[in-house]
């Protein structure tokens, strides 16, 4: 009887393996559907919903309401004319629509902004970067960052908002003109700044009473406003937060080839770059006297974030590019030719990869960089400075 019971049994055993095991793969399929994709978990994440500030100066609300009026107020400027904003304005993503900005002695906003005549200033140097987001420059693959030593500039020549914020004010054709010299910038700066009781009132109430107006606390100031300006939640950011329709089936396609083609190897970590400099080939712009060298005259700059690309056109760091259909065309050519006279082709970056795409799913790779904007981020703009010239300074 045992003998005519055993193939019934071992029937009934597979008959119980086969549907644990179609129970395991619909389970499975389940899961992809009720879950986010997240071929790149490892290596790119949301942001923090929070930025963390440096020791020595944690954020209050007076210090950041200090730093937004500093930021729009014109007499940091040499000829009391620019201001922080100017080049950096809420309606170009806290970026601006030229290729390489022009500081003193300008006249307009964004695309149409042009020297005055006459003019002796120079263009700057080189593209405006976003400030959006920069509390989180360095920011690793796993998130953690040192707000103090955050690299700024396309050249990284500077660590973090604090240090950063003054440069700008000493740098000649950006906003230090022919007024001063560059030794004595900040203490003229920091004078007229003293001369005016509502900023003394101001930084008293943003640093304790018996804190005078101090380069220091400029600085101070200007970086807790720029640490409050977040862009943190974009589709992308949603998705991996576990909204799974936050993005597109294209922009999910994106993502994976985004991955697959390279990208990544650079544009890393929870701001889509890896903060470190690399030698790309990207091409001059003909409006400067002699050609940009870089880091180090290497040729090399820091990997931008893809962060907010829909409203900070132009791109890289010489504004060479009016599209994302540029770049991508850029890094269909450069690994079998430098792009830069200036540049052999032995000196490119090992890391450079072809966006070449026999399938033509390039236009997946565009949907997903539209997935990391976010347009609801602070773009107040004060009525009034306390130094009472026009906000932004000569923008209309």
């Amino acid at each position: 009887m045992a003998k005519k019971l055993f193939p019934i049994a071992s029937v009934a055993l597979a008959l119980v393996v086969l549907l644990l095991l179609a129970a395991a793969v619909y389970g499975q399929r389940g899961r992809r559907r009720n879950q986010p994709d997240r071929p790149i978990l490892q290596t790119v994440s949301a942001l923090p919903l929070g930025a963390t500030s440096p020791a020595d100066n944690p954020a209050t609300s007076a210090k950041v309401s200090l730093g937004r009026l500093l930021f729009w107020d014109p007499i940091l400027s040499g000829n009391r004319d620019v201001a922080c904003a100017t080049c950096h304005h809420p309606k170009f993503g806290y970026a601006e629509n030229l290729d390489v900005s022009i500081g003193v002695n300008g006249v307009g906003l964004g695309g149409a902004r042009r020297f005055a005549a006459p003019n002796a200033i120079p263009f700057v140097k080189r593209n405006s970067q976003t400030i959006l987001n920069t509390a989180f420059n360095g920011i690793g693959q796993d998130g953690s960052y040192n707000p103090a030593a955050a690299p700024m500039f396309w050249d990284r020549r500077a660590s973090g908002l604090e240090a950063q914020a003054l440069i700008p004010i000493q740098t000649f054709e950006e906003m230090r003109g022919h007024a001063y010299t560059e030794e004595r910038a900040l203490e003229t700066v920091v004078a007229r700044l003293r001369a005016i009781p509502e900023y003394r009132q101001l930084f008293a109430e943003a640093f304790g009473r018996g804190q005078d107006v101090a380069s220091e606390n400029l600085g101070k100031a200007l970086a807790a406003f720029q640490r409050s300006l977040l862009a943190n939640r974009s589709p992308f950011d949603r998705y991996m937060r576990g909204d799974t329709g936050a993005m597109t089936a294209a922009q999910v396609r994106g993502m994976r080839r985004f991955e697959q083609v390279g990208c990544i190897l650079c544009h890393n970590g929870p701001m889509f770059s890896d903060f470190q400099v690399h030698t790309l080939s990207v091409p001059d712009n003909p409006k400067l006297p002699a050609s940009d060298g870089g880091f180090e005259s290497s040729y090399a700059f820091r990997t931008a974030s893809l962060r907010n690309l829909a409203f900070t056109a132009p791109y890289m760091h010489s504004g060479a590019f009016s599209t994302l259909r540029e770049v991508l065309d850029f890094y269909d050519r450069v690994r079998r030719r430098s792009r830069n006279p200036n540049v052999a082709s032995n000196q490119l970056d090992p890391l450079l990869r072809e966006l070449r795409d026999p399938d033509d799913r390039s236009g997946d790779l565009i949907e997903f960089l539209q997935a990391l904007n976010d347009d609801a981020f602070d773009k107040t703009i004060p009525a009034r400075v306390p130094s009472s010239l026009p906000p932004g300074g000569r923008i209309e």
